[in-house]
């Protein structure tokens, strides 16, 4: 049986941990409310982004953009975004569980992947995929020059004919309790079929040349949104999980020193009790 002292040496330990679990849970609440503020703002820009090219390629019917083309799915890009770091519970885990059933869906011979998040580059990295595409460091707050990088590639892999579809899996904030792992389709973009109105739309210089400069933003628009969207999701996710292990410390905090109460009582009253018995030998 644990002595008192070894029980005020665990307490000891026990209470560092959740100096240190209830520090983690503040700062990542702080992070939450800048990457929250981020993805709603990220929201509303992207839904009026696609309003507007839903619109136009409606109205430009006869535009056969080679970004519209759909294809059979021989080869997909599929960009997987985790987080760089742990202590988020099952954030990551929920990740990578839905991209393997992604994956599997298209099979392995047929995806090209792209983990994006040092803990995305690390999960497939053992299990022999190949990293050239890895964005290995995401951050805490979303790189626009990343996220052009990220389009640039998409877009060029596909025109290219190298990738027949690209896909983003991610983890989509709802709010600071609820998550949601979804797979986005990227490329090809899907206008819409038919235009909200019979709106006529005069196209200066052309189409095409509004077309050429309008997709790229598009592309990185979305994107843009799904990073916000992980980055919050998983600061939430951390925020919650340190919050639970601060709330485990103090419950193993008070039942521990319930027990060293117990057995420091038990031994002053084994004490007295032989104090006591030695008394009344002596008489």
């Amino acid at each position: 049986m644990a002595t008192v002292k070894q029980i005020r040496r665990r307490i000891r330990s026990v209470q560092s941990t959740r100096q240190i679990t209830k520090a983690m849970e503040m700062v990542a609440a702080a992070k939450l409310r800048k990457a929250q503020a981020r993805a709603e703002a990220a929201r509303p820009y992207a839904a009026q982004m696609a309003a507007v090219l839903a619109n136009l390629s409606a109205a430009a019917r006869t535009l056969a953009h080679p970004l519209f083309q759909e294809r059979a799915a021989r080869r997909v890009l599929v960009a997987v975004v985790a987080s760089d770091k742990g202590l988020c519970g099952s954030f990551n885990t929920n990740v990578f569980r839905r991209a393997e059933e992604h994956i599997a869906a298209i099979g392995r011979e047929n995806t090209v992947l792209a983990p994006v998040g040092r803990r995305a580059c690390s999960y497939f990295g053992r299990r022999q995929w190949g990293l050239e595409r890895a964005v290995r460091k995401l951050g805490d707050t979303v790189d626009l020059n990343m996220v052009r990088t990220l389009g640039r590639s998409a877009v060029d892999m596909f025109l290219s004919g190298e990738v027949d579809r690209v896909d983003f899996v991610h983890t989509r904030f709802i709010t600071t309790a609820r998550r949601q792992v979804e797979v986005v389709p990227l490329v090809p973009i899907q206008p819409a079929a038919e235009a909200a109105g019979e709106t006529a739309y005069i196209f200066e210089p052309d189409a095409e040349t509004i077309f050429n400069d309008l997709l790229p933003r598009f592309i990185d628009t979305r994107i843009l949104s799904v990073l916000a969207d992980s980055l919050a999701a998983e600061f939430s996710a951390r925020m919650l999980a340190m919050g639970n292990a601060t709330q485990n410390a103090d419950e193993m905090i008070a039942a521990l020193t319930l027990k060293a109460n117990k057995l420091r009582q038990a031994a002053i009253t084994r004490e007295l009790s032989e104090i006591v018995g030695g008394a009344a030998v002596l008489e």
